[in-house]
């Protein structure tokens, strides 16, 4: 982000009019969009030259694709975020687009409200998806990881990490965490970044699968917190 906090977007698109049409929602909102794309490579490039803290990137973009984009960009530079706006919302295309480090995901049926409050929540480090694909999500990562794994040597978390740990895998935003846990919003996201230290993670998607690979989203149901979960301020 900026000195004054303006969140740095960058839209990938290969429809120009679409291109435009979110270009220009966001900086109406006032976000501040550096740089836009209309393929795989001038995506990567353009990310490069500009280091954006979120993309906006459409999946099905002339070569490479949306996943490969969003690996490239990430491996360049881990502390951004990647929000898919795609037409799809197959299984399969969230899966990929998850497992290679997306934070968000919506259908572009989502409102300019929507997509909006989204960038906002990926820039801040929520994870986001449209309704209904959250539990999607969670569900594939926990078949995938069924087998259980091996904890030997695992850094030891504490109960309150752990705890905080078992509401950001089942998808709630830092905001729900703190109101469900009577904490400050700053305490919840301290106890994150040291459990991402001391895991040796990148980002929540990465702490999201390390935790149902464990089964620590089993447990307290979160139900009763604001908003469905995962899909927190996606409501039409």
């Amino acid at each position: 982000m900026t000195e004054q906090g303006t969140i740095r977007v960058m839209v990938v698109d290969d429809h120009p009019m679409w291109r435009d049409a979110v270009e220009r929602d966001l900086a109406a909102a006032g976000l501040d969009v550096v740089a836009v794309a209309a393929d795989g490579t001038e995506a990567v490039n353009r990310f490069r030259a500009t280091t954006p803290d979120v993309v906006v990137l459409d999946l099905q973009i002339p070569e490479p694709s949306g996943v490969e984009v969003t690996a490239a960009v990430l491996a360049h530079t881990p502390s951004s975020r990647v929000l898919i706006l795609s037409a799809s919302g197959e299984q399969a295309d969230v899966l990929a687009a998850v497992k290679a480090g997306a934070t968000g995901y919506l259908v572009k049926s989502a409102s300019r409200e929507e997509l909006i409050a989204a960038v906002r929540r990926v820039a801040g480090g929520d994870t986001v998806f449209t309704p209904g694909l959250a539990g999607l999500v969670l569900g594939e990562f926990r078949r995938m990881s069924s087998g259980g794994a091996d904890d030997d040597g695992a850094p030891q978390l504490t109960e309150r990490e752990t705890e905080i740990l078992r509401f950001v895998a089942k998808g709630m935003s830092y905001k729900q965490i703190a109101e469900r846990l009577v904490l400050s919003h700053r305490t919840v996201q301290n106890h994150v970044q040291n459990t991402l230290r001391k895991l040796q993670l990148h980002n929540r998607v990465e702490l999201t699968r390390w935790a149902i690979a464990r089964g620590i989203d089993d447990g307290d149901d979160p139900a009763d917190a604001d908003g469905p979960v995962g899909d927190a301020g996606l409501r039409r």
